[in-house]
């Protein structure tokens, strides 16, 4: 099983490092490939006070400080093409969010480097319309053939994170994840999923209390792996918080997944 987790942002080196830590045991289980998650930056935020992280530089510094002294693989945001190749000296996966999973010259700049791919299905698309991404990384690579296979061995996975359902809610297909593991492996985001896009005083909300719930019906239909975004007090945390999962509530979550799985 893949497990991509992690804060949502950095917010400070040190809050990192308390976090990295907490997960280290995530690295040691061999039925887990694990990869620790942060952004250096959050692009897409409601308003221009919301906090977006410490910067390319600043961020990547502390997160191959992570990678050094954890020896954890790491995933993060590309937000933009001209970022890519600095990015993908210490990102092991490279993360297309949901918003640009259309962007040629972001996929194309991604399968140009050694870097796993994990692109996020936009909200508004259908599970079978994310085979086109898939295509022109794949292409990119010299394949030309989008099959779950062939994206395997070139490291490119889709990530389902809901769909926009009428105004500030997320709504998840669960056959968009039979759909496009027709054509990549799949990770699915159980922590974006509960989403509230801009539920009041233009910040986005949402129902952490559904995500066990979303994380085990994810698990049934069969998946590749699974983003869960963690803090330790999400009521503080200062991007997503309330769709997170408490460091204290993830491992029995990620043992329930497992179990799940094995069934």
């Amino acid at each position: 099983m893949v497990l991509l987790t992690g804060p949502c942002v950095i917010e400070s080196e040190e809050n990192i490092f308390k976090i990295a830590k907490s997960l280290e045991s995530y690295s040691q289980d061999e039925s887990i490939d694990f990869y620790f998650k942060a952004s250096f930056d959050k692009a897409n935020r409601t308003s221009l006070e919301s906090f977006r992280g410490l910067g390319m530089q600043e961020g990547l510094r502390i997160l191959q400080k992570v990678k050094d002294d954890f020896g954890y693989k790491i995933v993060t945001d590309v937000h933009e093409s001209v970022q890519v190749p600095t990015v993908a000296e210490v990102a092991d996966m490279l993360q297309i969010p949901a918003f640009l999973c259309r962007q040629t010259d972001l996929l194309v700049a991604c399968a140009q480097t050694d870097a796993k791919i994990n692109i996020k299905k936009g909200q508004f698309l259908s599970g079978d319309a994310m085979l086109y991404p898939v295509l022109k990384v794949l292409q990119t690579r010299g394949c030309s053939e989008a099959t779950y296979e062939n994206a395997l061995k070139h490291g490119v996975y889709l990530c389902e994170r809901g769909n926009s359902f009428g105004y500030g809610n997320m709504v998840v297909d669960m056959r968009n994840l039979v759909t496009m593991r027709n054509f990549a492996p799949v990770i699915f985001d159980a922590t974006h999923s509960v989403q509230m896009p801009t539920a009041k005083d233009g910040k986005t909300g949402g129902d952490s209390s559904m995500v066990p719930y979303l994380a085990s019906g994810a698990a049934a239909v069969g998946v590749d792996g699974f983003f869960m975004e963690t803090h330790f007090d999400p009521s503080v945390a200062l991007s997503d918080g309330p769709n997170m999962i408490k460091l204290d509530e993830l491992e029995a979550l990620v043992t329930k997944i497992k179990k799940i799985q094995e069934i």
